[in-house]
């Protein structure tokens, strides 16, 4: 299973399951990710997160969940200033209003993600694709820059015919969960998430 689990990793990772037995079937794809970004953080690189509509809060929802603490203080020896708390590196790529317009008016608008992986990416980093049906240009165009660039990509996207959509053939890890619809793709991507960000807190800082 790659990654040696820490009692409070399987903790998490367990009760996702016994939370959701739909689930069962992501249980390897699931511990895929989790180590996908492990190695990322222990080679000292930073986890990208895109996506459009909810799943463009669903980015800034990770990114709140990897900065700081989760479950645990995450205490940290001889803080720079008091209060600090230890960091996972997360970037949401949905938050520069001034660079997506300029991309926008200037550019491809479908660019937009692809842009800035190509800005902020370096080999050895991760990137998060949300994309309910697996076929959000703008989100397949930052999948294909982050492979061409040595970037690890996990995909998050719902189920239907085609499960992944064509964003599955640039994902190292697909995430597919069984809904079809929009919005009950995203509420199943809520716990799927908060256990990869409860696994990895456990990893670093249990």
């Amino acid at each position: 299973m790659g990654t040696l689990m820490k009692s409070g990793v399987e903790r998490h990772y367990e009760r996702l399951f016994q939370r959701y037995p739909d689930m069962e079937y992501m249980r390897e794809s699931v511990m895929n990710a989790f180590n996908i970004i492990c190695q990322a953080y222990q080679q000292g690189k930073k986890v990208m997160i895109c996506g459009n509509g909810g799943s463009a809060a669903d980015a800034e929802h990770i990114v709140g969940e990897l900065m700081k603490g989760f479950y645990l203080p995450r205490k940290i020896k001889n803080p720079p200033l008091e209060g600090l708390q230890g960091a996972l590196p997360a970037l949401a790529l949905t938050q520069h209003t001034a660079l997506a317009t300029a991309v926008m008016n200037d550019m491809d608008a479908t660019l937009i993600f692809a842009q800035q992986v190509y800005g902020y990416g370096q080999e050895g980093d991760v990137l998060i694709c949300i994309s309910t049906s697996g076929n959000a240009e703008n989100v397949i165009k930052a999948a294909k820059t982050a492979c061409a660039m040595g970037i690890k990509v996990i995909g998050m996207t719902g189920g239907g015919n085609f499960p992944g959509g064509r964003l599955a053939k640039y994902c190292d890890v697909l995430l597919a969960v069984s809904a079809d619809t929009t919005a009950d793709v995203q509420e199943l991507h809520l716990p799927l998430y908060h256990t990869l960000c409860a696994m990895l807190e456990a990893e670093f800082f249990g």
